[in-house]
């Protein structure tokens, strides 16, 4: 993401607004939140993240009576990842693992959150924390009791500024002139790879969605993280051999295609596109659907908020 090229009481509109209100103004005024504890099968709770929309949950540790760490998606991944050998063996450490008993890398770094990362107090502070760490939520803990009360996410805070804030006026550059987002070795897949390929490399990239592409580049759909844990629910993570083009079609949710967006549209129609789809990015492509790049929650907040901070900034906020 480059810096934005316009004027500096421009570019800190949205930072501004974002010292002046603290996580608990983002919070909705009604929202869910689902608490796993330790003990519960790995199997149970994923189920439990299906049937309730969600992608993470705190966990409780009984015995030490505090939350230790999240759950999330990237674990199921990991495991489905780490443990698959063909649809003729069965998943042993899904079916009968206790979440206590699963350790990871993903799960290491959830712990992370609840043991290191400094309390987020605004949500400048906030946007900061899941930028660098490179997470996508993040627990908003009551300080005096220790209690989860939300997890704040990139797509609540951009809903957030959405909503309150009145558009400056390089909103209404083109994206292309701002060279917002990732525009080089995209990840992709192709529709004839397995889905086995698509969760090495959600692994090895540590994307949130692959574009599905056929043999010219161009976009079919795509598969998301979130598309994953639907496994868990219909039972099929036993067969990852199964192509791209299969997978997409056994998605049991409604999907309603790419959300896209072009080079030469403004920034103004692309946080419009991206906050009425309730979607985490979008895929840049050409008038030919030939992927060009991806445009993520991510890569805006990072633009709109922390470039026009400075580095400067950083380095006050958290000595």
């Amino acid at each position: 993401v480059s810096s934005l090229d316009i004027s500096s009481a421009d570019a800190t509109v949205y930072m501004n607004f974002m010292k002046s209100h603290c996580c608990y103004d983002a919070i909705p005024t009604s929202c869910k939140l689902v608490i796993f504890d330790t003990t519960l099968q790995v199997k149970k709770a994923f189920y439990a993240l299906v049937a309730n929309g969600l992608r993470a949950a705190p966990l409780w540790d009984s015995k030490l009576q505090r939350f230790v760490g999240m759950l999330t998606i990237t674990d199921f991944i990991n495991i489905l990842h780490c443990y698959y050998k063909s649809p003729l063996v069965q998943m042993y450490e899904l079916e009968n693992h206790k979440i206590e008993t699963w350790r990871g890398d993903s799960f290491k770094s959830s712990k992370f959150l609840f043991s290191r990362l400094p309390f987020p107090r605004s949500l400048f502070e906030a946007i900061y924390s899941l930028l660098k760490y490179k997470i996508h939520r993040l627990p908003v803990i009551d300080p005096e009791s220790g209690n989860v009360l939300h997890i704040l996410t990139h797509k609540r805070i951009l809903k957030f500024l959405h909503i309150f804030v009145s558009k400056p006026a390089f909103m209404g550059k083109q994206i292309q002139e701002l060279r917002i987002g990732t525009f080089r070795n995209i990840a992709t897949v192709q529709q004839t790879a397995t889905l086995y390929d698509a969760l090495s490399i959600f692994v090895e990239r540590r994307v949130s969605a692959l574009p599905v592409v056929d043999e010219q580049g161009k976009v079919v759909s795509l598969y998301s993280r979130f598309d994953v844990i639907n496994l868990a629910a219909q039972k099929t993570y036993n067969n990852l051999d199964m192509s791209m083009r299969e997978a997409v079609c056994m998605r049991s949710c409604f999907f309603e295609g790419v959300i896209k967006c072009y080079p030469d549209e403004t920034l103004e129609t692309i946080i419009d596109r991206i906050v009425k789809a309730e979607v985490h990015r979008l895929v840049l492509v050409d008038r030919s659907d030939v992927v060009k790049g991806i445009i993520s929650l991510s890569d805006l907040l990072q633009a709109m908020v922390l470039t026009p901070a400075g580095d400067g900034n950083f380095l006050i906020l958290f000595c």
